[in-house]
C-alpha cells in the first residue's frame, strides 16, 4: 500500500511521513537480467496463494523495490505463472510486460569541478552533486544561508530576509530544530527547492560531521532548476568559513538522468460474448515494495530487507489465483478480463498511472477495476472495501455476492473512489473501482512483514470472494454481466485515504487543506490534478480535474514536491491565488485554505 496516497488509515490513526534522505535509499541494481531463485527452491510443499507469497517475499528478491533486480525477478515469476496457467500476454509482440522508463537518480558526467578560491575540491571525495541537481556552471561570491529554511520565532532568523538571488548560497544540512530523525526542515531537496524558488544561482549543502556523501544514483525525487551539491568533512568547514568572509567558488555540475526500465505485468482472458467482448474488467494489484527500507519505512533506522509479504505480495498472489481460476474454468467470461500487476505503487502509483495514460485497452471500454492491496492478514472476519460509492450498483452487488459465500465477511464499506492504492488512478479517469483490504498491522512497512505471518485461510477466502466479484462483473454464459453506472465524486471527502497534499512524499501531518487529487505520475512541469474533493477549497475556487497547477501563492510549482512545500507554508484561513493551465490557457483562481 502506497505511503504517497495515504492521509489516514480508516480514520483510526494517522501515519506521519518523513522525507527520506537520498543516502538512505536502497541501492538500485542493474537492469540486465540476473539470477533469480527458482520457484521450486522456495515453494516446495506449498500451493496456492501462500506459495506465491513465499516466493515474492523471500530475502532473495531484496524487497522488490521498483527498478531493482528483485522486482525484475518478481515480474518474471508472475508472468511465468500467468503464462503456464493459460493466459495470454498483451504486451508488445505478445509479451506479458508493459514496459516504461522512469528516472531513478542521476549519474555523473565528465567535468564536475568545485574550486574554492584557488583550491580544487575532489568530486566523490569532498563533494558530489545531488541526484536532483541540475547541470550548469556558476562562479562568484558565496553567501551563508545558515539552515537554508526559515525558523519562525527565532530572533536570529535571517534566512527569510537574506538576498540570495543570483548568488551561490551555502546552507547547513542539519534540521535547525535539532531533530535527529529525517525531517522536512533537514531535507536537502526542500532546501534546494527553496533556494531555486528565490532565484539562487546554486546551493552548496554542508553535511554534518561523519555524514556520508549521498549517492546520486539512488535519488528518486525530481530535479531542481539549479546546481545542488553536498560537501562533507574538512571541505564543508572550509566552505562555511569562506561563505562568511566573502570567499568565492567556481562550480561546474554535469549530471545525466539515470533512466531505468520498469514493468507492469499484463495478461488477459478474452471475452466470449460478441456484444460484450470489447468491454474490459481490470483486476489489479501492485507487486513492488520498499527494498531495504528508507523512504516509506516505518522502521527508518533499519537498513534491512522489507519483504512486504502482506504489502503487497498478498494482493499479487490473490490476483494470480483469481487468474488461475478463470483460466481453468470451463466457462469463459462474457467481458474481457485484464489482469495487471503494477510496479512502482510505493513510489507514487507509477505503474497504474502509466497504464491509464497509455492503456492497452481503451479506458472508455473499461467498465470496472478491482484492486487488491494488503489482503493477507484477515482478522475478526472483517474485510474493508473501498470504492463502494463509485457505481450505483456496487452496494447491493457486494452484499449479494458476500451473502452467497459459505462464510460471509463482515464488510466495512468506504464509498470513496480515491484511496490508498492503484485504483485511484482508474477512478481519476472515471472508471468505477473497488479495493479489497484486510487492514494494517504492527508489521506494516517494517522488516517483520514476512510470509509466515500471513493468514492463509483468510487469504484463500478473499481470493474466492474476489473471483466471485470478477465473475459477476465480467458475466458468463450462465450469468449476466453486471451493468455498472459510474458515480462521480463518490464518498465522504474526509473518509478515505486521500491521494492529496497530505499524501505526497514529504507529508508532515495535517495542516492547511486544499482538496486536490494530484496525478502522481511525473509531469514535464507543474502538477496535474485528476480531480478535486467536493465542497473543498479547491472546488470552491473553481479548480477542475485535468488542470495543471503551475503557481501557488506566488510560488512557481515545478513538481509535486514544490506543490507540497508551497502548501506547507500556509495555515487554514489563508487566501491564496492559484494559477492553473487549462486547455492551454493560464487561469488565476483565488482560494481560501481550509482545515482538515
Amino acid at each position: 500500500m502506497s505511503r504517497k496516497t495515504r492521509s489516514s488509515l480508516l480514520g483510526l490513526f494517522a501515519i506521519i511521513l518523513l522525507p527520506a534522505l537520498p543516502w538512505g535509499s536502497s541501492t538500485l541494481l542493474a537492469q540486465s537480467p540476473g539470477s533469480c531463485p527458482t520457484p521450486a527452491s522456495l515453494t516446495r510443499g506449498l500451493e496456492g496463494a501462500i506459495a506465491h507469497i513465499r516466493y515474492l517475499a523471500d530475502d532473495a528478491l531484496e524487497g522488490r523495490e521498483a527498478g531493482t533486480q528483485g522486482a525484475r525477478c518478481a515480474a518474471d515469476y508472475i508472468a511465468g505463472f500467468l503464462r503456464t496457467s493459460g493466459l495470454r500476454g498483451v504486451g508488445p509482440d505478445g509479451s506479458f510486460f508493459q514496459t516504461f522508463e522512469v528516472q531513478m537518480g542521476s549519474t555523473l558526467g565528465g567535468g564536475n569541478t568545485l574550486v574554492l578560491g584557488e583550491e580544487p575540491l575532489e568530486v566523490e571525495r569532498d563533494w558530489v552533486p545531488f541526484g536532483f541537481s541540475s547541470s550548469g556552471s556558476v562562479a562568484g561570491a558565496l553567501v551563508y544561508g545558515g539552515p537554508g529554511v526559515s525558523v519562525p520565532g527565532d530572533p536570529d532568523d535571517r534566512f527569510a530576509h537574506l538576498d540570495i538571488e543570483g548568488k551561490i548560497v551555502v546552507v547547513e544540512a542539519a534540521d535547525p530544530h535539532g531533530s535527529e530523525r529525517p525531517t522536512l526542515a533537514g531535507d536537502p531537496h526542500h532546501k534546494a527547492s527553496i533556494a531555486a524558488g528565490r532565484g539562487a544561482a546554486a546551493i552548496l549543502v554542508l553535511l554534518e560531521e561523519g555524514q556520508a556523501l549521498p549517492d546520486p544514483t539512488s535519488e528518486n525525487r525530481p530535479s531542481v532548476r539549479i546546481p545542488a551539491v553536498a560537501v562533507s568533512g574538512a571541505s564543508a568547514q572550509a566552505l562555511r568559513d569562506a561563505s562568511q568572509t566573502g570567499g568565492t567558488v567556481d562550480l561546474t555540475v554535469a549530471v545525466q538522468p539515470r533512466m531505468v526500465e520498469v514493468r507492469n505485468v499484463a495478461a488477459v482472458i478474452p471475452g466470449s460474448d460478441p456484444t460484450l467482448e470489447s468491454q474490459v474488467v481490470v483486476v489489479g494489484a501492485h507487486y513492488d515494495h520498499l527494498g531495504y527500507g528508507g523512504d516509506g519505512s516505518l522502521a527508518p533506522d533499519a537498513h534491512e530487507i522489507h519483504n512486504g509479504a502482506d504489502d503487497n505480495a498478498s494482493g499479487t498472489a490473490a490476483l494470480m489465483e483469481v487468474a488461475r481460476h478463470f483460466a481453468a474454468s470451463s466457462e469463459k467470461p462474457a467481458r474481457t478480463v485484464l489482469f495487471l500487476a503494477f510496479t512502482g505503487e510505493e513510489k507514487g502509483l507509477w505503474g497504474s498511472g502509466h497504464y491509464v495514460h497509455d492503456p492497452i485497452f481503451p479506458l472508455e471500454n473499461t467498465v470496472a477495476m478491482l484492486n487488491m492491496d494488503m489482503v493477507g492478514r484477515l482478522r475478526e472476519n472483517t474485510l474493508t472495501v473501498y470504492g463502494t460509492g463509485t457505481a450505483e450498483e456496487f452496494p447491493h452487488f457486494l452484499e449479494e455476492v458476500n451473502q452467497a459465500l459459505p462464510e460471509p465477511f463482515v464488510l466495512s464499506s468506504i464509498p470513496d473512489g480515491f484511496g490508498p492504492s492503484d485504483h485511484s488512478s482508474f477512478y481519476g479517469e472515471d472508471v468505477p473501482v473497488l479495493m479489497l483490504f484486510t487492514n494494517t498491522h504492527s508489521d506494516y512497512h517494517r522488516p517483520e512483514d514476512d510470509w509466515d505471518r500471513i493468514n492463509v485461510e483468510g487469504l484463500d477466502r478473499v481470493v474466492g470472494f474476489a473471483s466471485d466479484l470478477t465473475w459477476r462483473l465480467a458475466g458468463s454464459g450462465s450469468a449476466t454481466a453486471l451493468a455498472v453506472h459510474f458515480v462521480e465524486g463518490a464518498g465522504d471527502p474526509h473518509a478515505g485515504m486521500a491521494a492529496e497534499e497530505e499524501g505526497t512524499p514529504v507529508s508532515r501531518g495535517y495542516g492547511a487543506y486544499f482538496g486536490t487529487i494530484p496525478d502522481m505520475t511525473p509531469q514535464d512541469f507543474g502538477v496535474r490534478i485528476t480531480g478535486v474533493r467536493e465542497e473543498s477549497p479547491a472546488a470552491r475556487a473553481g479548480l477542475q480535474g485535468g488542470d495543471v497547477i503551475v503557481e501557488f501563492a506566488g510560488k512557481e510549482i515545478t513538481d509535486l514536491y514544490a506543490y507540497t512545500y508551497a502548501l506547507r507554508e500556509h495555515q487554514p484561513g489563508d487566501q491564496v491565488v492559484v494559477v492553473v493551465v487549462r486547455n492551454g490557457e493560464r487561469l488565476s483562481l483565488t482560494a481560501v485554505l481550509g482545515q482538515r
